[in-house]
């Protein structure tokens, strides 16, 4: 999906995407390879102007139209989708930064220019420039500077008309009283291209669409009226932002492309995209693009929610988005084989570009390494520079990567976290009042035993978005409504685990006496219960399921072996597949039962786990009679109800991703082995990946408040969440060396926790399945 969610954003969409389509084509802009990678500007300039891409994002005082920075991310995303070559990019950049940090006085001075067209550029660092105060002495004197060096490469400064530029001042920490340096230690400022003693000298491109140079001052004076209160990092994280929605656009042209060729290109006598390993890989690919989608996303909106939102998002876009981008170019060019690395295909234009977005804004792992120290991932430290420990179990809690309308996050004490919370539209102040009213009510009764879950199970707040009289109905505004209030009350929503997974059968398709028999007492907290599906010789491949059940009078007569289900043990209840047509395709002869788990002939044992738990067991069938009366829908016809409980199994399963382990306060901890910066720099790619998945479960919740389909986000999301667990595990338990070779001691978590990793990657479809359905699903490739 999209950066964009709402219909606005995809009809803004469509208008770029048009305007690119007629005005640099392919051909045209490959006509031109050579005066883009020049600097020279493209023939269309006034046509992007008109369209209103230079002054999307600038304040309507100024010239602009005063959209937001997402809006500005989803038109930077479909021109990279076209490669529209040219000064869009870093003209944009500089005006953004200009609005946001400049003083009132250079905005009027700059910004109406920037908005009817003025071509720009900024520098990403004040590398390579130097600047001392023009009339000697500390520079206290009229605040100017006299500016000499070379800059690394620029983006869009051959052929820019105005350039933002940062200087480091020479061995002093003094900043421009007039405001012009937001940090010690740089200055920077607005200069004219052609202004004497400034010098562009362009570089040989490797995105041969645009052209990068750099620039040399002799010399230069700047004064207060030029300057720009911002540093380095400021500069890079808005820079990150749009450079992150950009990338975005350029694997959804990859990924579009590497698909519809693995569609029809044929080997063997078949499509290759048949192949199991072709489908994996374009599914992995998918998941990898929807991550970046929704990091790039996060980071827009982040803009106007401060500078330390803005940081953490810019710092997780970054990482996820510009490595990402240059991956997936190889990774495209090799899926399409031979042709894909001609001169004649259009792939290595797009893998050049992101080469080039990663180059100048890199390293990523300046990012990481960023992302982790604003988190809390540092070790404390004495004055002798030794490591002090940091205990932070008071607020060691989980890291959820689940998000949606949940505020964000758990942290180490002394970070920042980022902010996932939803204002909920149109609400009805009326309904937010009656369920604040009846959880205080619930809230003064007993938290131990079973008096909350009753009455919330009277009111049908369990599960509020089931059908009356079990629920209320709840539309999804008014599921965040609740779920609002549950936070504000101090009152826990009820979980009905496996029940969550079986009612929904059982409301579709059970009869009015089944209704009655389970739906209630589940609700309420006096049936619980296990789902009594895979067998040895049938996990991902359900059908193949061998459990009998033969008609007898009254009933059915089940026999065979159930495995790997949890809480069998102490459940009240199993939702079971059972073969009652052995004559007909395996599909179609499976019926679905409840099961009375206290029935002569069930035999359950626990199986121990590598972990040295018991969570799962098997389940033996002997002669067990199971009556006409907890048949679930028709006989035979079971497989259909089958796929609404896995269903609702997946989407239970995806919204279970947690980080376990307070990863901040692990680094800084002082108990770990490891080099406290490689910790720190894996603790924030750590938490980019989490921040993703959250904005990937927030932009779910959005689409579902606004009416609109579901994307592919509900798709990936156990699988990005399978390799962010995965990953997790991995490097906490390298972290601690010899001390995760005792179960005992400061290691003991991350053992655990990377022991019980297999239940998450398994449950609910293996990740081979998933990228199965990921890639016949979602991306359409052929079955093989």
């Amino acid at each position: 999906m999209s950066i964009g969610l709402t219909e606005e954003h995809s009809a803004l969409a469509s208008s770029v995407r048009g305007f690119v389509a007629r005005h640099a084509p392919s051909t045209a802009t490959r006509a031109d390879l050579d005066r883009y990678a020049a600097g020279e500007p493209v023939p269309y300039w006034d046509g992007l102007v008109e369209l209103g891409l230079t002054s999307l994002h600038l304040p309507e005082e100024y010239g602009g139209a005063g959209a937001s920075y997402v809006e500005l991310a989803v038109a930077l995303e479909e021109t990279a989708r076209g490669l529209l070559p040219g000064h869009l990019l870093p003209s944009v950049l500089t005006s953004a930064l200009l609005a946001t940090r400049a003083s009132e006085d250079l905005r009027k001075r700059t910004l109406p220019g920037l908005a009817a067209g003025t071509r720009a550029a900024s520098a990403l660092t004040a590398t390579g420039l130097s600047a001392a105060p023009a009339g000697g002495g500390d520079g206290g004197g009229d605040g100017r500077y006299a500016v000499t060096g070379t800059t690394v490469p620029v983006l869009g400064a051959a052929g820019a008309e105005l350039l933002l530029l940062g200087a480091r001042l020479g061995g002093t920490e003094t900043g421009n009283r007039a405001g012009g340096t937001a940090g010690g230690g740089e200055v920077w400022f607005v200069v004219d291209a052609n202004a004497p003693g400034v010098r562009v000298e362009p570089a040989a491109a490797v995105d041969l669409t645009r052209g990068v140079a750099q620039v040399r001052l002799d010399g230069v004076t700047v004064d207060g009226e030029q300057m720009v209160a911002v540093d380095t990092e400021g500069v890079r994280a808005l820079a990150a932002v749009l450079f992150a929605a950009e990338a975005v656009g350029l694997v959804r042209w990859l990924l579009t492309t590497g698909v519809e060729y693995v569609k029809v290109r044929e080997q063997f006598g078949r499509p290759v995209g048949s192949f199991q390993a072709v489908k994996h890989r374009c599914a992995r690919m998918l998941v990898r693009v929807e991550t970046m989608s929704a990091a790039a996303w996060d980071a827009a909106r982040a803009v106007e929610q401060g500078e330390e939102q803005l940081a953490l998002a810019a710092a997780e876009a970054a990482i996820l988005c510009l490595a990402g981008a240059t991956e997936l170019g190889l990774e495209t060019v090799t899926l399409l084989g031979g042709i894909g690395y001609t001169w004649e295909h259009d792939t290595h234009l797009y893998w050049r570009r992101a080469m080039t977005l990663e180059s100048l804004l890199g390293p990523v792992s300046a990012f990481e390494h960023r992302l982790g120290e604003l988190v809390g991932a540092t070790p404390l430290r004495t004055s002798g520079g030794a490591e002090e420990e940091h205990s932070r179990a008071s607020s060691a809690t989980p890291l959820s990567a689940s998000g949606g309308a949940e505020e964000e996050h758990s942290r180490a004490s002394s970070g920042l976290a980022r902010d996932f919370s939803l204002e909920v539209p149109e609400e009805d102040p009326a309904f937010r009042n009656r369920i604040a009213a009846v959880l205080g009510e619930v809230a003064a009764l007993p938290a131990e035993g079973p008096a909350r879950q009753r009455r919330l199970a009277d009111e049908g707040l369990v599960l509020p978005h089931y059908p009356r009289p079990y629920g209320i109905a709840a539309t999804p505004v008014e599921q965040l409504v609740i779920q609002q209030e549950y936070e504000r009350s101090g009152v826990t929503q009820p979980k009905t685990v496996i029940g969550e997974w079986a009612m929904p059968t059982i409301l579709a398709h059970g009869t009015d006496e089944q209704k009655a028999a389970l739906v209630p007492a589940t609700l309420r907290g006096e049936i619980t219960w296990c789902q009594l599906f895979s067998e040895p010789g049938a996990g991902s491949d359900l059908a193949a399921l061998s459990t009998r059940a033969e008609k007898v009078d009254g009933g059915w007569r089940l026999n065979g072996q159930k495995v790997w289900n949890s809480m069998a043990d102490r459940a009240h209840y199993g939702i079971c597949l059972a073969r009652t047509n052995p004559d007909v395709p395996k599909h179609r002869g499976i019926s679905y039962f409840v099961i009375d788990m206290k029935s002569p002939g069930i035999e359950v044992r626990p199986l121990r786990e590598a972990n040295g738990h018991y969570l799962f067991n098997e389940v033996f069938f002997s002669d067990v009679f199971v009556p006409d009366g907890w048949l679930v829908g028709e006989v035979d016809k079971g497989w259909a109800l089958a796929r609404t409980t896995l269903g609702n199994e997946r989407v239970a399963m995806g919204g279970m991703r947690e980080l376990r382990l307070d990863l901040p306060g692990l680094a800084a901890s002082g108990q770990l082995v490891a080099d406290p910066a490689d910790v720190r720099r894996d603790v924030g790619a750590l938490y980019a990946h989490a921040y993703a998945l959250s904005a990937m479960s927030l932009r779910g919740t959005l689409r579902a408040l606004s009416g609109l389909r579901p994307g592919a986000e509900a798709s990936v999301a156990k699988v990005a969440a399978s390799f962010l667990n995965t990953d997790v595990g991995a490097r906490a338990l390298r972290w601690f060396g010899p001390f995760a070779a005792s179960a005992e001691g400061p290691a003991a978590a991350a053992v655990h926790q990377y022991l019980s990793l297999p239940p998450h990657l398994i449950g609910g479809g293996t990740l081979e399945i998933q990228l199965n359905v990921i890639s016949e699903r979602v991306l359409g490739l052929p079955r093989g």
